[in-house]
């Protein structure tokens, strides 16, 4: 594998730092644990999705994310939460007249 990527493009790049961050909190075990993924969504998406604050509120969002419900986030898991955050932001960055609505998407 090549020391450095070729030129890519912004999507890919976004991409990268998807698999990045998920990597950062997962560390050598690639799964999420609960603490992990509070902490990635406060410190990385809090300007997209209230902070977490409540437990009752992570083990609800962990329990819908935990498919097969080995109490580890997974990356496929993970992006199943980059997919619906995105969907839901969708309309805030719609372009409308110029303006960008200022609340946050979930």
């Amino acid at each position: 594998m090549p020391d450095t990527l070729p030129a890519v493009s912004d999507l890919e790049s976004s991409m990268l730092t998807i698999i990045q961050t998920f990597h950062q909190y997962s560390g050598q075990k690639s799964n999420l644990k609960k603490a992990d993924l509070k902490e990635l969504i406060n410190n990385e998406m809090n300007n997209f999705i209230v902070k977490i604050k409540e437990n009752d509120t992570l083990d609800k969002l962990f329990a819908d994310l935990d498919q097969n419900g080995d109490l580890e986030i997974d990356f496929k898991e993970f992006i199943a939460l980059i997919a619906m955050v995105t969907s839901a932001c969708n309309e805030l960055f719609v372009p409308k007249l110029g303006q960008r609505k200022t609340e946050k998407c979930c």
